[in-house]
């Protein structure tokens, strides 16, 4: 009996800090331009960015006019310095913009997309630069 409920016990606290690890995107943004999400380029206009489900790994990537959607796994990372402000950081490769990372206000773990064969084909022939944009909470 002692054996279950210790294992009861073990199990609801890693699901516990599992849920305290993870994540809430849901944000709202203006892009300026078009850009790159997976292998679908998207139109320039106003999007909202979300998780979906139990899981912030999963994100939701919707033009208000319906335009342009996209939905793509992300995996977590992290930097030393709170995020002072929701952002999107996006890779620039002359006139090609490649969504990369998305940070919510409050913390110090953001989520990353990965590279698209599009960009990785890119980058060989063009300098990387970052470009950040200020999203809104939604």
């Amino acid at each position: 009996m002692k054996k279950q409920l210790f294992t009861l016990l073990g199990l609801g606290l890693m699901l516990a800090s599992a849920a305290a690890y993870s994540q809430t995107v849901n944000m709202k943004v203006n892009i300026p331009f078009k850009f790159v999400v997976r292998d679908a380029t998207l139109p320039s206009g106003e999007y909202t960015i979300q998780t979906l489900g139990g899981t912030s790994d999963a994100i939701s990537i919707r033009n208000s006019n319906q335009k342009g959607q996209s939905l793509i796994l992300s995996h977590r990372c992290e930097s030393p310095k709170t995020s002072e402000q929701a952002k999107l950081v996006f890779h620039r490769y002359g006139d090609r913009y490649f969504l990369s990372q998305i940070w919510v206000a409050g913390d110090k773990a953001g989520r990353e997309l990965p590279k698209s064969r599009q960009e990785v084909e890119v980058a060989l022939d063009y300098s990387m630069q970052s470009v950040l944009l200020v999203a809104s909470l939604h």
